[in-house]
């Protein structure tokens, strides 16, 4: 089963191994918001807009990084986003279902 949302939580983080937060209502830059992850009450300064149901890092992601929501990749990052920032399709890309990722390794491989 899922986990139980908190009342009061301004986020919730699904999974323990994600890198971002779902914004339960929209969230102003300066605000500090409240959310529960790894079994913690953790507070977060918002560094940008975050539309409601939207993502904000709750660290610092890097360039490369496979980003997880719900314990599952959803994305690579294509940019460094700071703890606190809007994940969305202008920082990072998906690769489930993308040929160009599938056959790289192939080729790298001499197949």
């Amino acid at each position: 089963m899922g986990k139980a949302w908190e009342s009061g939580a301004d986020a919730i983080v699904m999974d323990d191994r994600d890198h971002v937060a779902t914004a339960l209502r929209e969230l102003s830059p300066g605000l500090t918001i409240t959310f529960k992850h790894a079994g913690e009450t953790v507070q977060l300064e918002v560094m940008e807009a975050i539309a409601f149901g939207h993502k904000i890092a709750v660290a610092a992601i890097e360039v490369g990084v496979h980003v997880r929501k719900y314990g599952e990749v959803i994305g690579r990052a294509t940019a460094v986003i700071p703890k606190g920032c809007h994940v969305h399709v202008h920082n990072i890309e998906g690769i489930r279902g993308r040929g160009d990722q599938a056959a790289a390794p192939a080729a790298a491989k001499g197949e």
